[in-house]
């Protein structure tokens, strides 16, 4: 069940692929290489990752993206005076093609699965989210944590093509 993250016009899907999957696609007007590289250097990712209508910032964005490296990303929220962590580690890496990491801050943190499959100079970014249980899920979606991934990615597209075109 495919549906818009933003507008008709928006290339951006959310699709709930099982009981323990949501999968978000877009296909970016840019080369696989590009994209694995927002995606994998803190300095370039520090930029997108954050929708910045919900006023959050990223406080600390620590990446060591190979086979067992790690991550640690912090925000800070308005409404909290304590930051939130977000921590895991890497378990594959194929330059320009994939990423796949833990999201351990949570006993129910998912596996995260980014792919970039280039055709023709375009590339399709698809993120998964592969839960543990049903109720992970669930819990994912009632919390409202997707209502900011197409914005997201505008701000991706936006880090891409300045670098595909400088």
């Amino acid at each position: 069940m495919d549906k818009s993250m933003t507008d008709p016009a928006s290339r951006t899907t959310l699709e709930r692929r099982s009981d323990f999957e949501l999968a978000v696609s877009r296909t970016f007007d840019a080369p696989a290489h590009i994209l694995f590289e927002a995606w994998s250097k803190a300095d370039l990712f520090r930029q997108w990752w954050v929708p910045k209508s919900y006023g959050m910032s990223l406080l600390a964005c620590e990446m060591d993206v190979r086979v067992g490296g790690g991550y640690r990303l912090e925000f800070a929220y308005p409404a909290s005076d304590q930051p939130m962590a977000f921590y895991g580690r890497y378990i594959e890496v194929v330059p320009n093609a994939r990423i796949v990491w833990t999201n351990d801050e949570s006993a129910d943190g998912a596996i995260t699965t980014v792919t970039f499959d280039e055709q023709d100079g375009k590339t399709l970014l698809v993120v998964s989210n592969r839960f543990a249980t049903k109720q992970a899920l669930e819990d994912e979606i009632a919390s409202g944590a997707t209502n900011g991934l197409g914005e997201t990615l505008d701000q991706l597209e936006a880090v891409v093509m300045a670098l595909a075109n400088p």
